[in-house]
Protein backbone atom coordinates (compact mmCIF):
# COMPACT_ATOMS: atom_id res chain seq x y z
CA UNK A 1 0.00 0.00 0.00
CA UNK A 2 2.79 2.44 0.90
CA UNK A 3 4.65 1.50 -2.28
CA UNK A 4 1.60 2.44 -4.36
CA UNK A 5 1.41 5.85 -2.64
CA UNK A 6 5.09 6.47 -3.30
CA UNK A 7 4.66 5.57 -6.96
CA UNK A 8 1.65 7.88 -7.27
CA UNK A 9 3.54 10.73 -5.58
CA UNK A 10 6.51 10.23 -7.90
CA UNK A 11 4.21 10.27 -10.93
CA UNK A 12 2.54 13.48 -9.75
CA UNK A 13 5.92 15.11 -9.11
CA UNK A 14 7.14 14.15 -12.59
CA UNK A 15 3.95 15.54 -14.14
CA UNK A 16 4.31 18.85 -12.31
CA UNK A 17 7.97 19.14 -13.31
CA UNK A 18 7.10 18.45 -16.95
CA UNK A 19 4.31 21.03 -16.91
CA UNK A 20 6.63 23.61 -15.37
CA UNK A 21 9.16 23.08 -18.15
CA UNK A 22 6.65 23.15 -21.01
CA UNK A 23 4.65 26.01 -19.52
CA UNK A 24 7.76 28.19 -19.23
CA UNK A 25 8.76 27.32 -22.80
CA UNK A 26 5.27 28.12 -24.12
CA UNK A 27 5.24 31.46 -22.27
CA UNK A 28 8.67 32.34 -23.69
CA UNK A 29 7.52 31.43 -27.22
CA UNK A 30 4.36 33.54 -26.86
CA UNK A 31 6.43 36.60 -25.90
CA UNK A 32 8.78 36.09 -28.85
CA UNK A 33 5.88 35.57 -31.28
CA UNK A 34 4.40 38.89 -30.18
CA UNK A 35 7.62 40.54 -31.44
CA UNK A 36 7.76 38.66 -34.76
CA UNK A 37 6.52 40.33 -37.93
CA UNK A 38 6.90 37.17 -40.04
CA UNK A 39 4.56 34.26 -39.22
CA UNK A 40 5.83 30.75 -38.72
CA UNK A 41 4.02 29.65 -41.88
CA UNK A 42 5.70 32.36 -43.97
CA UNK A 43 9.10 31.51 -42.53
CA UNK A 44 8.54 27.78 -43.18
CA UNK A 45 7.86 28.47 -46.88
CA UNK A 46 11.03 30.55 -47.10
CA UNK A 47 13.09 27.85 -45.35
CA UNK A 48 11.72 25.00 -47.48
CA UNK A 49 12.54 26.95 -50.65
CA UNK A 50 16.21 26.65 -49.60
CA UNK A 51 15.98 22.86 -49.15
CA UNK A 52 14.03 21.38 -52.09
CA UNK A 53 12.32 18.11 -51.15
CA UNK A 54 12.94 18.74 -47.46
CA UNK A 55 10.60 18.14 -44.55
CA UNK A 56 10.59 20.31 -41.44
CA UNK A 57 11.33 18.21 -38.38
CA UNK A 58 11.30 21.05 -35.89
CA UNK A 59 10.91 24.80 -35.85
CA UNK A 60 11.20 27.41 -33.16
CA UNK A 61 11.38 31.12 -32.65
CA UNK A 62 14.44 32.25 -30.75
CA UNK A 63 16.78 35.13 -30.07
CA UNK A 64 20.22 34.44 -31.40
CA UNK A 65 23.01 36.99 -31.31
CA UNK A 66 20.44 39.71 -30.63
CA UNK A 67 18.29 38.78 -33.65
CA UNK A 68 14.82 37.31 -33.54
CA UNK A 69 14.87 34.33 -35.87
CA UNK A 70 12.81 31.35 -36.93
CA UNK A 71 15.08 28.31 -36.86
CA UNK A 72 14.05 25.16 -38.74
CA UNK A 73 15.61 21.71 -38.78
CA UNK A 74 14.90 20.18 -42.17
CA UNK A 75 15.51 16.57 -43.16
CA UNK A 76 16.01 15.48 -46.75
CA UNK A 77 15.42 12.10 -48.37
CA UNK A 78 18.42 9.76 -48.56
CA UNK A 79 20.42 11.72 -45.98
CA UNK A 80 20.88 11.57 -42.21
CA UNK A 81 22.16 15.14 -42.18
CA UNK A 82 19.94 18.00 -41.07
CA UNK A 83 19.79 21.37 -42.79
CA UNK A 84 19.25 24.18 -40.34
CA UNK A 85 17.69 27.21 -41.99
CA UNK A 86 17.35 30.45 -40.05
CA UNK A 87 14.90 33.11 -41.19
CA UNK A 88 14.83 36.63 -39.77
CA UNK A 89 11.49 36.95 -37.95
CA UNK A 90 11.34 40.70 -38.63
CA UNK A 91 12.36 40.94 -42.30
CA UNK A 92 11.71 37.40 -43.60
CA UNK A 93 15.23 37.19 -45.07
CA UNK A 94 17.26 33.98 -44.82
CA UNK A 95 19.97 34.50 -42.21
CA UNK A 96 21.83 31.21 -42.71
CA UNK A 97 21.68 27.68 -44.07
CA UNK A 98 23.92 25.12 -42.41
CA UNK A 99 24.29 21.35 -42.57
CA UNK A 100 24.60 19.36 -39.38
CA UNK A 101 25.35 15.67 -39.02
CA UNK A 102 22.93 13.58 -36.96
CA UNK A 103 25.56 13.36 -34.19
CA UNK A 104 26.10 17.14 -34.10
CA UNK A 105 22.33 17.68 -34.08
CA UNK A 106 21.92 15.37 -31.06
CA UNK A 107 24.69 17.22 -29.18
CA UNK A 108 23.06 20.57 -29.94
CA UNK A 109 19.67 19.38 -28.67
CA UNK A 110 21.26 18.13 -25.45
CA UNK A 111 23.03 21.44 -24.91
CA UNK A 112 19.83 23.43 -25.57
CA UNK A 113 17.93 21.27 -23.09
CA UNK A 114 20.58 21.87 -20.42
CA UNK A 115 20.49 25.63 -21.07
CA UNK A 116 16.69 25.68 -20.84
CA UNK A 117 16.80 23.80 -17.54
CA UNK A 118 19.41 26.26 -16.22
CA UNK A 119 17.23 29.24 -17.28
CA UNK A 120 14.20 27.76 -15.50
CA UNK A 121 16.10 27.55 -12.22
CA UNK A 122 16.79 31.30 -12.27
Amino acid sequence: MKLNRIIVLLAITATIATCSTSCVTEEKQAKLQAEAKVSKEQAEKTALAKVPGGTIKEGELEKEKGKLIWSFDISTPNSTDIKEVQVDAITGAVVSVTTESAVAEAKEKKKEKEEDEKDEKK
